[in-house]
């Protein structure tokens, strides 16, 4: 019998509507927001069209795509620590593996990683831009950088490069007419990655653009991590009625003072949390042709924030579209986020977020005296969280989780007074947010209609929808149906293997679909292989990500995805989402606030969604800054 749910989902006659995936991207040369690059298709667009106003270059050549990559993330993503998930179930303080290596949580909720989590995470750019296997971390002196196979002229049948963002560092031959690899630079670094040898041969891209001491750690060829990080879904958000979505530019919330956020403390120029000083992000312009480096500037890039507020309908009914379970004693909602749950910390310790007594990640108010309870496990376990009336903070339970399911201990007619009030509070990266320009700006919208659910990342979410084999075996099958009984129209599927030092290239590795139960398969990954070539150091990572979608089905509500392969190499972990399509689509409402040199502003304006729907033009004036923008379900 498939594993449907914990939980025995309720279905009612209600109809479900809401907003499903709603994006927007603005004029903005450098920052446009997510419409521009929230899948890998569109960010490859925005990159080359970037390249070419920044270079005069068309980006035709492998050379040419990996550099237009490397630009685009040198001024979107920052050099600092994020906080850990609990991927383990261990807690946030354990010995285990807890780098992010998802690809578009790092982009989208942090914006920011050390040198290993961003090159661990550019793997799986690399491999959607040229293909399978053309991207490594790779391990030096005291750092991780990171190389790309490219093909093509001067790189015949594939030379790696060294491709460094973290340290925003390319090196070309003498000549200048390629990119040198790590093997290549390490025996003659100190020349090689001189700023004053040859500067022409660059074509104005600088050597270790952020400092110049930078260059040390290419003096070693130390290790390859192969297939070191993973993509999962496309970032996205499903709006319920009642429900907003506010992003805050800079750290601070609406009273400028309330710091929510999940990375180290570096506490710099008395603002709370992550930051840095020497980086590209919010001055892309200086990048190329530089002459003396980014500069340092405290906090010249920082977290940002994002915050769902939501206030369920019980008199409408409107409220089941956020339920995944219901009876006369319970109310269960589900949340889901592509952002990371924030905390403000107990204590000012660098890494007080991970320490009891955290606030302001997840805040339940209501007119109730019933019982709330909270699960990040998918209803495996639950937590107390006190009664409603008392306003409970449960940030404690959620924090570093992008997941949970809040139940209130009361039937939807005990609650219809209750004026229930849900808040959660994420951290976003600021440079994938939607920015105005001056002089008047255009907004362009779009909403696929799409929800999204998830079993994982962590292990204990995935657990719980095991239905066949194990973590910690060569083969498990995990089974996850969408919330409300919604036709599935996407999977996205990936698996952390311990696949061995040195890696065995002859090993496939599979990752396959069932919607009958298990009668038939279809593959989402197939012969997947760890793909060695060019030259290679002495040592290499003993684990790999394997990870793949199925996109464009319409086939049921439930699906049954297995793990497998035939080297006998272990699962430590494993994930799968699914797209569905909401019955019905409302209109979308997007306010932004931004002051200019006439002042403070607000301007909204709404989206139906409707094919043709025009542009939105805000009336910026000079010196324009974005505040926050919003999303809003709009309902007649």
């Amino acid at each position: 019998m498939f594993r449907w749910f914990v939980l025995a989902l309720i279905i009612t006659s209600t109809s479900q509507a809401g907003v499903g995936d709603p994006q927007i991207a603005t004029d903005h040369l450098w920052y446009p927001g997510e419409l521009s690059y929230s899948t890998f298709e569109r960010l490859f667009a925005t990159q080359a069209a970037v390249y070419k106003r920044v270079t005069g270059r068309e980006c035709v050549t492998d050379e040419d795509k990996a550099i237009a990559a490397w630009l685009w993330r040198n001024t979107h993503y920052f050099h600092a620590e994020e906080g850990v998930e609990n991927l383990w179930g261990k807690g946030f303080k354990n010995d285990a593996d807890s780098r992010s290596r998802e690809y578009w949580t790092g982009l989208f909720s942090h914006g920011y990683g050390l040198c290993g989590t961003t090159h661990a995470q550019f793997v799986a750019e690399m491999e959607a831009l040229l293909g399978h296997g053309r991207g490594r971390d790779l391990g030096c002196s005291g750092h991780n950088s990171f190389e790309v196979f490219l093909k093509g002229g001067a790189y015949g049948d594939g030379k790696w490069a060294l491709l460094d963002s973290d340290q925003s560092c390319v090196v070309f031959d003498v000549d200048g007419k390629r990119l040198l690899g790590l093997k290549e630079i390490a025996p003659d670094w100190k020349k090689l990655t001189d700023r004053a040898f040859k500067p022409n041969r660059q074509h104005g891209w600088l050597i270790c653009g952020l400092h110049p001491s930078d260059n040390q750690t290419y003096s070693e060829y130390r290790t390859a991590e192969y297939l070191a990080g993973y993509a999962g879904p496309p970032p996205s958000v499903h709006l319920r009625r009642g429900e907003t979505f506010r992003r805050y530019l800079s750290p601070g919330l609406e009273d400028g003072k309330t710091f929510v956020f999940w990375g180290m403390n570096y506490n710099t120029e008395g603002i709370p949390g992550p930051e840095r000083a020497n980086t590209w992000v919010n001055q892309p312009e200086a990048m190329f042709k530089s002459k003396n480096g980014s500069g340092s500037k405290p906090g010249q890039a920082r977290f940002a924030n994002a915050v769902f507020t939501y206030r369920p309908d019980f008199d409408s009914g409107d409220y089941r579209e956020g339920v995944i379970s219901e009876d006369d004693t319970q109310v269960t909602f589900e949340f889901r986020s592509p952002y990371v749950i924030a905390a403000t910390p107990a204590n000012a310790k660098p890494w007080g977020i991970y320490d009891p007594g955290a606030k302001n990640g997840l805040i339940v108010r209501g007119e109730s005296d019933c019982k709330v309870s909270v699960s990040v496990d998918r209803g495996t376990t639950w937590h107390d969280g006190g009664q409603l009336n008392e306003s409970p903070d449960l940030t404690d339970h959620v924090k570093g989780h992008r997941q949970y399911w809040l139940r209130l201990h009361n039937g939807a007619k005990k609650l219809a007074a209750s004026k229930l009030t849900i808040t959660t509070v994420c951290e976003a990266s600021a440079a994938t947010m939607p920015r105005l320009k001056d002089g008047g700006s255009i907004v362009r919208f779009e909403a696929t209609g799409k929800g999204l659910v998830s079993a994982g990342p962590t292990l204990p979410q995935a657990t719980t929808h095991v239905v066949d084999g194990r973590f910690g075996s060569p083969a498990v099958t995990l089974g996850l149906a969408t919330p409300r009984k919604e036709t599935i129209t996407g999977i996205y599927a990936a698996g952390h293997v311990r696949s061995s030092n040195p890696p065995d290239a002859k090993i496939k590795y599979q990752i396959e679909a069932s919607f009958d139960d298990g009668i038939s398969w279809k593959p989402i990954v197939k012969d997947w292989t760890i793909n060695r070539q060019g030259d290679e150091p002495a040592d290499f990572w003993s684990q790999s990500m394997c990870w793949g979608e199925l996109t464009g089905v319409k086939a049921g509500t439930a699906v049954k995805v297995r793990f497998k392969n035939n080297g006998g190499k272990q699962y430590a972990r494993a994930e799968l989402h699914l797209t569905y399509k909401l019955p019905q689509q409302d209109a979308t409402r997007v306010t932004f606030a931004y002051t200019d040199a006439t002042g403070d502003h607000t301007a909204d304006h709404t989206f139906t969604s409707a094919p043709g729907e025009g542009n939105w033009t805000v009336p910026t004036g000079q010196n324009t800054r974005t505040k926050w923008v919003e999303f809003g379900v709009a309902v007649k």
